[in-house]
């Protein structure tokens, strides 16, 4: 059951004159999320927000095609809204991107505060085995506040370097790049600084940044089933790969919110949370003027400044924690958004005057319309004609595929009375896809995302990897498919065209569609097999 403040109050045993005294308390003393992981739920009227601009945020998102697959907003360390768009769901884990960069930050924040370390520390220091044989001035002035910072002197992202060259010891390769600049005076983003943050964690107390955190953060929080990719020699990224559920990103905006305090016990210092979520270096994300753009209003600890006197942690298309400490509110995001603006325009503009109370007092009719929206999100499954003449003759037979540099050497699609599956075999076995026809169906894959092949290493889960699949006939003969693997951010479009006695099959992964490149898989051609 949800209460209002003054019935959690009085449950207390506050009388009339304690009512009081305790409602000048700050509005998160009273709403510490409870002790069973989940955070408390409220309506937003309780919370003094207008569910018309919640609503309006939906609908603007969904217009603009943003393509968000999941939102909670937090008030007063209260759930006022949450939806996720099928076929993502709440308990799945989500690819956070540079998102886990705040994470870092937190674990060095940590382990300041257990003093094994300053932010004056210099990044040579803990490696003296991998530094090139002529450490630099500028090299050997580098702080671990500069890694914080992005302002390492480099003139460029290191992390090319360290996931493309040819040493398998990324240290080595981080240190071995040129710091063009004294460091602390020039930013630029680089994801490579922030795994240094990871492996001088990883060095200073003997476990990866996901162990160190466990006990320090995640198990405090109630934050379970997370993974985080690792470079080859098992250091976590910690610039990116981080993947948790959408409540999680939530709790991690609510410690923040509450100056480090989680359930009456202090995790983070309120120094550091200070010092990570303030403008400590002017950030470059873009031209244009400042009233417009969020990603020049400066950067923190891994913590990007926003308009409106907020901060966000902030993961490439689209997952975000803005955190907005005057309103005592925060927004959870995952997306795949190829306008990640225009997410945080929907948030000022419609979320931002919600929590202001604009729309106040309470509308049934807006709540009504909020709560049946958010119960009904989905991305629109693969859908056109559901039946086609063709499809009886081509169920269940199998193409042989020409030489390709997939390996790919058969595929074969099957329909059901509502379904299809789709299997291929190549060079590492048989592999499947369960897909609806109009509608989402979950399953399991050994089939990887095309993405997946940006990162170093493996899913860390395994070979079987979570997909909902849909499909539809596009016209008589060109059966496609969509595949979203949602525990990442990404989806592929598969299109199956039909001739007399063979089919093509055409790949093209959403990072292709998003950057409006060319999908570098070849169209594999299969002859029907007598």
């Amino acid at each position: 059951m949800n209460l209002n403040r003054r019935d959690f109050l009085r449950q207390l045993g506050f009388g009339a004159a304690g009512l009081a005294i305790a409602s000048t308390l700050p509005d998160t003393s009273w709403a510490l999320p409870a002790k069973t992981g989940k955070l408390p739920r409220s309506l937003p009227e309780a919370q003094g927000v207008a569910p018309g601009g919640l609503l309006d945020f939906v609908n603007t998102v969904e217009a603009k095609k943003l393509n968000i697959h999941s939102m909670m907003v937090l008030r007063h360390g209260q759930v006022v809204a949450e939806g996720w768009w099928a076929p993502y769901e709440p308990q799945y884990i989500h690819t956070l991107y540079s998102l886990s960069k705040s994470f870092t930050s937190s674990a060095v924040g940590m382990a300041v505060a257990e003093k094994r370390l300053t932010v004056e520390d210099k990044v040579v220091s803990f490696f003296p085995k991998e530094v090139p044989a002529n450490v630099s001035t500028n090299l050997a002035a580098m702080r671990v506040k500069d890694l914080l910072t992005m302002s390492t002197g480099h003139d460029k992202d290191t992390t090319p370097a360290l996931r493309g060259g040819t040493d398998n010891n990324w240290i080595k390769s981080f240190l071995a790049q040129p710091v063009d600049h004294e460091p602390g005076t020039f930013y630029m983003y680089n994801s490579g600084a922030t795994y240094m943050l990871s492996a001088i964690v990883q060095k200073l107390t003997g476990q990866t940044l996901l162990e160190y955190l466990k006990p320090r953060l995640f198990g405090p929080l109630g934050i379970e089933g997370m993974d985080w990719e690792v470079d080859p020699n098992g250091i976590n990224t910690g610039g990116w790969g981080l993947r948790i559920r959408t409540e999680d990103i939530a709790k991690f905006g609510q410690l923040y919110l509450q100056k480090g305090m989680w359930n009456g016990k202090r995790l983070l210092s309120e120094a550091w949370i200070h010092d990570a979520t303030i403008k400590e270096v002017e950030s470059k994300g873009g031209k244009g003027d400042a009233s417009v753009n969020d990603w020049i209003q400066g950067y923190g600890y891994q913590f990007w400044r926003c308009r409106n006197d907020a901060y966000r942690a902030d993961g490439a298309f689209g997952q975000f924690c803005v955190v907005l400490p005057k309103e005592d509110a925060l927004i959870a995001i995952t997306a795949e958004s190829a306008n990640t603006q225009g997410i945080l325009d929907a948030i000022w503009d419609h979320i931002l005057p919600a929590l202001r109370g604009t729309g106040l007092p309470a509308d049934k009719i807006k709540q009504a319309a909020l709560t049946q929206k958010l119960a009904t999100l989905t991305l629109p499954p693969s859908v056109s004609q559901l039946a086609s003449s063709i499809q009886p003759k081509i169920s269940g037979k199998t193409y042989a595929v020409a030489d390709n540099s997939l390996h790919v050497k058969d595929v074969t699609l099957t329909f059901g009375k509502d379904g299809c599956i789709f299997k291929l075999q190549d060079d590492q076995g048989d592999h499947q896809v369960l897909c609806g026809i109009g509608r989402w169906r979950d399953s399991t894959t050994t089939l990887s995302v095309a993405p997946l092949s940006l990162t170093p290493t493996p899913v860390p889960n395994g070979p079987n990897r979570k997909v909902a699949g849909s499909g539809g006939w596009q016209d008589d003969t060109t059966f496609v498919m969509t595949w979203r693997f949602i525990e990442t951010a990404h989806y592929e479009t598969v299109t199956c065209r039909f001739g007399a006695d063979g089919v093509q099959v055409e790949f093209q992964n959403s990072i292709s569609i998003i950057t409006k490149g060319k999908d570098k898989r070849p169209v594999l051609e299969g002859k029907a097999v007598a």
